[in-house]
Parts: C-alpha cells; sequence; structure tokens
C-alpha cells in the first residue's frame, strides 16, 4: 500500500487536533473529530489499505496526547463502542426460547456477536501496523495507570487483557539465549529493564553475560526486540548463598564445565502492560530443558531469591519479634547491640531499623538465628487472603519449587536491606517433586521446605 497515503492522512489528522493536543484537554470540535475517527474504525469498512490509515491516524492521536487526553481517548473507546444492552438482552431472550430446539446453535452465534463489543474491532485493528502489538501493550500500561483514577476504563482494559493473553500464548514465544554477542539495541534493553539487580555498567552486563553465565529471554514475533521476561543464571559448583559474590565483576571467572548447579538469580518482566499475562513458569521450564540439553553436568536447578515483603511484613505484624527471637537469643544481641538497649524481643527492631549493625560482626552473627526463623516463619505461615504472602514466593512455590536454604545477609545493598533485612531464599526445583509439590500448595496451601527451613519455621 502507499506509504504515502498514510503520510497524508495523519498529517490531515494533526491539523484537524492542532499543534499540541497534549498542551490540555481535547476540545469539542477535537473530541468530535476522534469520535469519527474511531467510528470509521469501529465500522470496518473498507479493505486493508483503509485499515491501515485508519489504525495510524488513530495511533497518532493517541501518541500526541497527555494524560488527560489518552483518558478522554479511551473513556470514549470504553463507555461508546460497549456492546448494545438491548441487542444482548434480545439475543439472550432468543437463546433461552431457542435451548433444546434445532435453532439453539444459531440463536447462541447470535448471542455471541452481541456480546461482541466495537471496542474489540477497534483494537484489533492496530495490528496492521508495523509495531501495532506493541502499541497496544503500552496502550494497557496507560490503562493499568489511568484506571485508578477512572473506574470506567476498567471494562476497556478486561477486554484487553484478555486479548492479549491469546496473543501472547506461550506457543507464539520464542526463547532466545542472549550473550555479549547480541545486538547493542537489545544488550540495553536488559540494563532498561533489569528490576531485580540493578546493571551499572557495561561491565557489570559483560561480567552477566560471560562464559559462566547464561540469559534467556521469551520474545513475540511481532516484538522482535523486546524481550517480555528474562532470566539470568549463574553456573556455580554448589548452592549460591550471596548476590554481592554473584555479582563481583572482579570475581575470577569459573569453569562452567565443572559446574554443577545452576542459579537463577534474576528474572525480570519488562512490559507494564503484559500485567496479567503469565508466562513466567513455561520460561524457568524452557530454560531448565535448554541447559539440561547443552550443559549435561548440570544435576541441581536453584533460585537465589529476594523476599521483597519480608520487611513491611514484621513491621506491622503483632508478637512476631516475640515468635522469631528467643530470651537466649534476645540476651546474645544485648551484648552486641552497641548502644541499643535490648530488654526484650520488640527492641530487635529498633537494632535492625539502623542498617550499621552489617558493619559489626559480632551483632550481625549475634541476630542471625532470630532472623533466619523470622525470614522462616514468613514463607511458611503469611499470607495475603488464602495465598502466600510474599509475591516472589507465590511464583516459585506455584510452580513447583521448594524452600531449601535462607541466607542472612545475601545482598547488603540498600534495596536488599530494605526489603529484607539483606536476607535471600534459595528455591530448589526438583523435577521428580514439582509436580507433587505444585498440587499440594494449589489445592492446600502446603509449602514445599526442607527440613531446615521447617524447623526453623516450627522451633
Amino acid at each position: 500500500m502507499s506509504e504515502g497515503l498514510v503520510a497524508r492522512g495523519i498529517r490531515k489528522v494533526r491539523r484537524m487536533l492542532g499543534k499540541s493536543p497534549a498542551s490540555s484537554l481535547l476540545s469539542p470540535k477535537q473530541a468530535a473529530m476522534l469520535r469519527g475517527q474511531l467510528e470509521e474504525c469501529a465500522s470496518g469498512l473498507g479493505g486493508e489499505v483503509s485499515t491501515r490509515l485508519r489504525a495510524a491516524r488513530l495511533a497518532q492521536i493517541y501518541r500526541g496526547l497527555g494524560d488527560e487526553g489518552r483518558t478522554t481517548f479511551l473513556r470514549m473507546i470504553a463507555t461508546e463502542f460497549c456492546p448494545d444492552p438491548k441487542a444482548v438482552e434480545a439475543a439472550h431472550a432468543e437463546y433461552q426460547k431457542a435451548i433444546g430446539s434445532e435453532s439453539q446453535w444459531t440463536a447462541e452465534s447470535a448471542l455471541r456477536a452481541a456480546l461482541r463489543s466495537r471496542r474489540l474491532r477497534i483494537l484489533t485493528q492496530f495490528n496492521a501496523l508495523s509495531r501495532g502489538v506493541k502499541f497496544l501493550v503500552d496502550l494497557r500500561a496507560d490503562l493499568l495507570r489511568l484506571m485508578k483514577d477512572d473506574p470506567s476504563l476498567r471494562s476497556l482494559d478486561r477486554e484487553l487483557e484478555a486479548q492479549l493473553t491469546t496473543w501472547f500464548d506461550v506457543g507464539f514465544l520464542e526463547l532466545q539465549r542472549i550473550s555479549w554477542r547480541s545486538p547493542a539495541l537489545l544488550l540495553e534493553k536488559l540494563i532498561k529493564y533489569e528490576a531485580v539487580h540493578e546493571i551499572r555498567s557495561w561491565n557489570d552486563l559483560k561480567n552477566r553475560l560471560d562464559s559462566d553465565r547464561r540469559c534467556y529471554a521469551f520474545f513475540h514475533p511481532c516484538m522482535p526486540m523486546e524481550p517480555l521476561i528474562f532470566v539470568e543464571v549463574a553456573l556455580v559448583t554448589e548452592l549460591a548463598g550471596n548476590v554481592q559474590m554473584l555479582l563481583d565483576e572482579k570475581a575470577p571467572l569459573a569453569d562452567s564445565k565443572r559446574a554443577k548447579t545452576a542459579i537463577f538469580y534474576s528474572i525480570s518482566n519488562t512490559q507494564a502492560g503484559l500485567r496479567g499475562v503469565s508466562f513466567g513458569n513455561f520460561l524457568l521450564k524452557r530454560v531448565v530443558d535448554d541447559l539440561k540439553r547443552n550443559d549435561p553436568n548440570l544435576v541441581t536447578f536453584a533460585t537465589l531469591s529476594p523476599l521483597p515483603a519480608l520487611r513491611s511484613w514484621a513491621e506491622k505484624t503483632p508478637g512476631i519479634w516475640e515468635q522469631a527471637f528467643t530470651p537466649a537469643m534476645v540476651e546474645r544481641v544485648a551484648r552486641h547491640a552497641h548502644g541499643f538497649k535490648v530488654a526484650n524481643p520488640n527492641d530487635i527492631a529498633n537494632v535492625l531499623g539502623d542498617n550499621t549493625w552489617v558493619a559489626h560482626p559480632a551483632l550481625a552473627h549475634a541476630l542471625e538465628p532470630g532472623l533466619t526463623r523470622l525470614a522462616a516463619r514468613y514463607l511458611l505461615q503469611a499470607k495475603s487472603g488464602s495465598k502466600a504472602y510474599d509475591p516472589v514466593a507465590r511464583f516459585h512455590l506455584g510452580n513447583g519449587a521448594r524452600v531449601e536454604r535462607i541466607n542472612p545477609l545475601a545482598n547488603t545493598s540498600p534495596q536488599g536491606m530494605r526489603q529484607s533485612y539483606g536476607m535471600m531464599v534459595n528455591y530448589l526445583y526438583e523435577p521428580d517433586a514439582i509436580e507433587i509439590n505444585v498440587e499440594a500448595f494449589t489445592l492446600q496451601g502446603v509449602v514445599a521446605a526442607s527440613t531446615a527451613v521447617r524447623r526453623a519455621g516450627r522451633d
């Protein structure tokens, strides 16, 4: 089709909208023009050229708007292009009358057609654009942000989420290994999207992609240079218990051929607009299969994971310090508390509130048993409704992992201290136990854990 035709159409839209639509709310004239554009799109008239031209016009309008204008744009789609309630009511009545008769399936088809909103016709036409899928993913990110103040957008969000779930089915995704030789644009995306352990420099990134490391990502065919989710893996000889050591750029290079353990130390979702579209569990399974195939010496697959909500949970849970710290532990902490008055377990929170305790080995060592008990209780008992309180635990336990080991002072970065007093946890993926663990956790809420963790949570 003629790219010049699309360009001329976009220039016309710009003239109609005015020079700076992002500066304020749409004027009545601009809103009427937008409504007309959406009506044309919802009607679905014309062929491929018309479809692409309409989608390009609307995308250009949307990109030029600020938050207020985008809210108006999205609200218009959500409220003015929804299914016709009267048509749905009539179709449902006909379906009810037709149940059990020869015309039941015809009536069912008519009911489905009545329920199909014109919003969906508008959304799917963006697929005609070369980056249309990415546009819709970013549009949903706006929806998630804007609908907090505008509940009328929720129906559009649910419809778009359902559509994205279909488009991003794991069967359509491609697993790729990312290396230092990957395109620079893709490597820049890793730096941008890393959500667990910030990539501080190109040397830091190079260290994470060296011969004793692996990095894998899922890609969608329509978003070839946009990783949807990626995982970073360290190949080591035994279970890792300190992320600073894994991220140390000056540490000697390990011999990957002698490695027995693969440690998944960072998993990052990259697209805010795909919230609720789950494919992280499939990523781990595919990565384990690839590692087994290419590194047959690997026998253990585990994570070194954060406990992102531990500290906030501890600070608002009554009685938790008495459960975690025995009188003997409190007495030992008091001997090394460096000016803090520690007379009972609740005083421990004051000591921990000042992160300088990490710099005093004797005090840190005295705190370790109680903090381990605290983390064990958190992982084994803390709930949000009927689900595990910790979001990372929900992910790994729901995928069949086992809480294997709690690691004190495993991440002493400001973020690690703020989240969990520096503690991290190893989740172990044992192939023969995964299905049993998934069923027990999903149906009964049973958390699979090693004997040591279970004892720490019970003692």
